[in-house]
């Protein structure tokens, strides 16, 4: 089956610079990589594909015979002069993987020696109540991280004595296999890719180059943060590898379940409790708010989840430039534990309300014409 062109995979022109090249190339790697793609032979051989014409392409003299002997002459087998057409892949490989799946953040010319990996991110689960989130605060966490080992300056040798280059790899950090022309890059076995072997380890860590340890860090937590909001601690996180920078930490915040509200964005909701003679009569009634109290007047004959507006009472969140409103959704009571008297003049009320016809109730009267309209 004949080869395809290696320009039409990568879908550059002939003309295409070197950084045309490998931004095509990475686009196409990052979407056909078999790590992404576990169950799918069609991406795979793709990803193959892809592989091989980036590394003819990205060689000035194999692309100068490509270009001019076309397949013939980058192919060993068919008689051109482009033997070893893998022996250097390793290198394109390490020089975009590195940068798409977080690979070395420093250093170059595909050796691990000087390669720097930066830190872990961490995660702090941070609860904070209502009133803290409305008005933002600064406070102190403690957590747990890895640090430098102050008795070795993370260098994991005992005081006095230095790593060992490794002899398996020479201090690559990488060990080449080789069978025909196919080349293979593997981590080394023996340093497992640092390069160094540490032969008298600092017996505080144990040659890790880093201890458990609790730091205290300042937080300061804007007003009007929301549930599942994070705050980034830049550089807080774990410490990098071979000199590359420190993770962050992220701080997320968890809003405690207040007795009160319910917030809902920049919104607050209440139910406020009403007596049967306050929802009767109406008038003016009393709520909280987290600024203190407010006051607003109910109308004659209030009902059950009658929902009254106070605008600006809500919470100003951290992108909103003006706060939310308190929305309060009335429940009216009814009378518990009631006194003998108390049951007869409620019974004296029932009744010369119920002499006037319906016009006291006209929720109920209105149910029971759609009661009688659903029986027929």
């Amino acid at each position: 089956m004949a080869k395809r062109d290696f320009y039409d995979i990568l879908g550059v022109q002939k003309n295409a610079t070197d950084d045309e090249l490998k931004k095509a190339y990475r686009k196409m790697a990052m979407k056909y990589h078999p790590d992404r793609n576990p169950d799918s032979a069609d991406a795979e051989a793709k990803f193959k594909e892809a592989k091989e014409a980036y590394e003819m392409l990205s060689d000035a003299k194999k692309r100068a015979a490509y270009d001019r002997h076309g397949h013939a002459g980058v192919d060993p087998n068919m008689g051109g002069g482009g033997a070893g057409g893998f022996s250097d892949f390793s290198d394109a490989f390490g020089d975009i993987f590195g940068d798409i799946f977080g690979g070395r953040a420093g250093g170059g010319g595909g050796s691990r020696q000087s390669a720097m990996y930066r830190g872990s991110d961490l995660k702090y689960n941070m609860e904070i109540t209502l009133e803290q989130a409305a008005k933002g605060f600064d406070t102190q966490i403690r957590v747990p991280v890895w640090d430098n080992c102050g008795t070795c300056s993370g260098s994991g040798a005992k005081p006095g004595t230095k790593p060992e280059t490794c002899s398996t790899c020479g201090g690559s950090g990488a060990v080449r296999m080789t069978q025909g022309f196919f080349s293979v890059q593997q981590t080394c076995p023996k340093c497992h890719g640092t390069g160094k072997m540490i032969p008298h380890p600092c017996h505080d860590c144990e040659g890790l180059g880093r201890k458990k340890t609790n730091k205290t860090l300042e937080v300061k937590v804007p007003a009007g943060i929301d549930d599942g909001m994070r705050i980034r601690l830049s550089g807080k996180g774990e410490p990098g590898v071979n000199g590359g920078p420190a993770g962050d930490l992220y701080v997320e915040v968890h809003l405690k379940e207040h007795a009160v509200f319910q917030r809902d964005g920049d919104d607050l909701h209440c139910e406020m409790p009403v007596s049967f003679a306050a929802a009767a009569l109406g008038g003016a009634i009393e709520v909280p708010t987290l600024g203190g109290k407010a006051s607003f007047d109910i109308p004659e004959g209030t009902q059950t989840g009658k929902t009254f507006r106070l605008r600006g009472k809500g919470i100003k969140g951290v992108r909103s430039s003006y706060p939310g409103d308190l929305f309060c959704h009335i429940v009216v009571e009814t009378p518990v534990r009631l006194s003998e008297r108390q049951k007869e003049l409620l019974k004296e009320f029932e009744q010369s309300c119920t002499a006037d016809g319906d016009k006291h109730s006209p929720r109920a009267k209105g149910w029971m014409d759609k009661v009688k309209d659903f029986f027929g």
